[in-house]
């Protein structure tokens, strides 16, 4: 990328979207939704939510507040607005819209992408702007021809009238200035969608394909310096004392600066500010030196106690006549988010503002946190949002510290820098998705349903300490830690979820599909082990247990139907079988599995259900199910962050290994045609796979996978 691309980029975004001829459309979305009104096409003034430009050469440009990180939101935000206001889809073109509180997410009360939220919470509020700009349009023909707008339609760009006329919506862009958009608007039937619902072309392809779209690495301004940081190697840890003198002396170092998080090294590129790296001498004020063997301990301690209740129903502690009772315990790890582009900023700070050029989920926390630090006011902060190569969550910081050490760095040295970290950096440098243990204790009446059913989830919180924990701890039980087991499906007259917290200094983050990732492998693997202990077919146990679940039951007859449940399977195979809600999404998945001569575990086909209410693109779903599919079995059979002497053990690809593409299973996605409330789609894949694997090895192995990372020969588990 040349200096002028990002230059423009920049001049633009500091400048508003007016600059270019051509008519900008502002809109006001009430929280009650009465209407749409207008205001004044100023940069310090648009409007909530949404830009549409409309281009003298017919192009229509949407500004999406909802950052793109591979997931199709560029795509279906532009969906919405497209299909509402006709236009022709070849003229869209898509860009991130700049850090302001009319781009806030209407359910975070923040500029910020997650939650696999972004469809659902943009669904109306996007499709009013689309045929808001319809009407507008319309209105511009009639007056233009003088006719009565109600003789005039719109489609692909066009608006036309009874008696034939035809006129481009860029050819009205002067005419539609001055009209006042309408009150309330009338949004299309969905008999009547031509984009949504339906497989478009995805508008960030050819950017990404073709070597054109600006990532973060990417970024490169004038007078840019590089600086790579050195972190503690213990969490909780601090600089005691540095000497920069041999980092200095390596050539192409420019400055050592020490900032909140570490010493950072400046230099004329990222070689020479890594070798300076090495070359620097710290001496470190070490945090508490966590074990893993000793937390695993630990949490088991504190699993077999009574902990904070979530939620009760019943009385576990009260159940007679009880012909079978299980006590068993579940455990996953520490989790890298291992997102293939690493972490990276640009900052340039200067007097009267601050520039910074990020590939973020958290717009508003990075202004804010760089905000504070420069003691600027927040509309001084520009925050420029660059494609994302994969997040997963760990670009949504609430600390904002990948931001916040780069705004840092250049605030000392009164220079733009780009701060880089090494893929080592980040594997070591902590935000994981939290280790957690689970103790699951039932019983069953003598018809084999179960009775009882009590489930302790022992973990760390990255909530409580946080703007967020108000929302999310509620009588001392941090809620996000627990869900997916306090939204048990099945029906269980003495249910009882509690929650222990873990106070380790390792820090944690909300990783794709967050708690639902750990519970649901417990839930979905004890009530297979249930089943079994019933002497009942999983499935049909499920099924049994879940008549006030109808969209989840549903998803489990579908994914059971298309992958052939209870017929016969080649030599050597078997299915397992799990369900899942979360998001406001329901999926059902059945997992194909052989294991090796060697115990290695073989995944051949993974069949999915979801059931997401409407759909904006069915290829985004089908791509986010397969991404889910392989993101979650690469956590189930590799991945594991894991502490010595307060240390992290693994540094990078080679002991943190990703699922390789010859290891990946055809994933089969059949998609629900449902008018039901919609959900999302990014994140409801990832829980219901590990335990559909484990419960198949156990039908070959009658070894139940009761700890993740899977063992590498899974006939020797117990």
């Amino acid at each position: 990328m040349n200096d002028n691309t990002t230059v423009n980029r920049r001049k633009f975004l500091q400048t508003g979207a007016l600059a270019g001829g051509g008519l900008l459309l502002s809109f006001y979305m009430p929280a009650l939704g009465k209407g749409l009104k207008r205001v004044p096409p100023a940069p310090a003034t648009c409007a909530p939510n949404a830009f549409i430009r409309i281009n003298a050469d017919n192009s229509i440009k949407i500004l999406c507040g909802h950052s793109e990180m591979g997931q199709g939101t560029y795509t279906a935000m532009s969906q919405l607005i497209a299909d509402e206001m006709d236009a022709d889809w070849s003229k869209i073109v898509v860009e991130a819209a700049p850090a302001h509180q009319d781009y806030f997410n209407p359910g975070f009360g923040m500029q910020l992408t997650g939650g696999s939220a972004s469809a659902y919470s943009e669904w109306e509020r996007l499709r009013k702007v689309g045929a808001s700009a319809r009407a507008i349009m319309i209105e511009a023909a009639a007056k233009k021809w003088n006719v009565p707008a109600a003789g005039c339609t719109a489609k692909d760009g066009f608006v036309l009238h009874s008696s034939g006329k035809k006129i481009s919506y860029g050819d009205l862009v002067e005419a539609a200035q001055g009209i006042t958009p309408p009150t309330d608007v009338k949004l299309k039937d969905p008999k009547d969608f031509k984009y949504i619902g339906k497989p478009v072309k995805r508008l960030d392809t050819k950017e990404k394909t073709n070597g054109e779209g600006i990532f973060g690495m990417d970024v490169k301004i004038p007078g840019m310096l590089v600086a790579v940081i050195q972190r503690p190697p213990v969490f909780g840890g601090k600089v005691k004392s540095f000497n920069a003198d041999k980092a200095k002396a390596v050539p192409g170092v420019q400055q050592v600066v020490q900032i909140d998080r570490g010493v950072a090294v400046v230099a004329t590129g990222y070689w020479a500010a890594k070798q300076g790296r090495e070359a620097l001498e710290v001496e470190w004020e070490d945090g508490p030196l966590l074990d893993s063997v000793e937390q695993r301990k630990l949490y088991k301690e504190m699993a077999n106690k009574p902990g904070s209740v979530a939620l009760k129903e019943g009385d576990v502690s009260a159940v007679t006549g009880a012909a079978k009772a299980l006590d068993v315990e579940y455990e996953t790890p520490y989790l890298n988010h291992a997102q293939m582009e690493p972490l990276n900023c640009v900052a340039d700070v200067r007097a009267d503002g601050c520039d910074i050029y990020i590939g973020t989920q958290a717009q508003t926390i990075d202004q804010m946190v760089a905000a504070g630090i420069t003691g600027l006011k927040p509309e001084q902060v520009k925050i420029h949002t660059m494609l994302l190569g994969g997040a997963f969550g760990r670009r949504a910081i609430m600390d904002g510290h990948i931001a916040a050490e780069a705004v840092q760095v250049s605030k000392a040295i009164a220079k733009p820098v780009k701060v880089m970290w090494s893929r080592e950096d980040d594997v070591r440098g902590g935000y994981y998705r939290q280790f957690s243990h689970h103790k699951m204790i039932g019983s069953l009446g003598a018809d084999g349903k179960p009775l009882s059913w009590l489930h302790r989830v022992v973990c760390q919180s990255f909530m409580i300490g946080t703007p967020m924990e108000q929302m999310a701890v509620k009588n001392g039980v941090d809620m996000i830690a627990v869900e997916g087991a306090t939204e048990l499906p099945y029906e269980v007259p003495n249910l009882q979820i509690e929650w222990h917290r873990g106070t380790e200094a390792v820090p944690t983050l909300w990783m794709r599909s967050v708690g639902h990732s750990y519970t649901a492998f417990a839930k979905e693997c004890f009530i297979d082990e249930l089943a079994f202990a019933a002497g009942k077919d999983p499935y049909q146990y499920r099924r049994s247990l879940m008549d006030k679940h109808p969209r989840l039951r549903n998803v489990l007859d579908v994914a059971a139907k298309k992958a052939g449940w209870g017929t016969a399977l080649p030599a050597g195979r078997a299915r397992g079988i799990a369900v899942h809600e979360s998001f406001k999404s329901f999926i059902a998945q059945v997992a194909e599995v052989s294991v090796t001569a060697t115990g290695k575990i073989k995944v051949h086909k993974v069949v999915c259900a979801i059931d997401c209410g409407p759909t904006i693109n069915p290829d985004t779903i089908k791509a986010q199910m397969e991404g889910s599919v392989v993101f979650a079995l690469t956590s189930a059979f590799y991945g594991d962050i894991s502490f010595e002497n307060g240390r992290v053990k693994q540094r990078n690809f080679h002991d943190y290994k990703i699922m390789r593409i010859n290891e990946a299973p055809v994933v089969e996605t059949h998609i629900i045609e449902s008018t039901d409330t919609m959900g999302g789609v990014g994140e409801p894949g990832v829980p219901p796979t590990a335990p559909a694997v484990a419960n198949a090895v156990f039908v070959l192995t009658k070894n139940r996978l009761r700890k993740m990372p899977f063992p590498a020969d899974v006939r020797k588990t117990t």
